[in-house]
């Protein structure tokens, strides 16, 4: 599983011209699903989401979590973050999940973060969204839960 998370003073996700998720401060997590994930990759990444410290202190730095500043984080579904392009001019996706496990783990991270109190909006698996986002810092990382630590 694949993170792209963004430190956020706002972001939305609209489907359709409405809006469908609406943070403050907070995370955008764009979300990318492999063929081989379960929810072992899921339980390790959420539990890395609320407690990575981005966010900065008093003395500006960057030693605060997700839960330290009560933020909220907007989980936005992305296959094409296991785009391969290696070969060619068009990406391959042939790593990416299926929608059918893709749907279940992004459904269980959703539930996942909500669950380890976090206050968690969300795009619509599938859809053609359009992210509106001030990405702050500008501060973007990458997780993937292949590259835990110990494994």
């Amino acid at each position: 599983m694949r993170l792209v998370l963004q430190r956020v003073s706002n972001a939305r996700v609209e489907v359709g011209g409405e809006v469908a998720g609406s943070i403050e401060q907070g995370l955008l997590a764009l979300v990318g699903v492999e063929r081989s994930d379960s929810r072992a990759d899921v339980d390790y990444l959420v539990d890395k989401v609320a407690g990575l410290r981005v966010f900065s202190d008093d003395a500006g730095k960057m030693n605060l979590s997700l839960k330290d500043i009560g933020g909220s984080l907007l989980v936005v579904s992305q296959f094409t973050l296991y785009a391969d392009c290696r070969k060619g001019r068009r990406p391959s996706f042939d790593s990416a999940a299926g929608s059918e496990l893709a749907s279940e783990l992004y459904e269980y991270f959703v539930e996942s973060a909500r669950k380890s109190g976090l206050a968690v909006e969300t795009g619509v698996f599938q859809a053609d969204m359009n992210v509106h986002l001030v990405n702050q810092g500008p501060v973007t990382i990458i997780l993937e839960s292949a590259r835990k630590v110990g494994t």
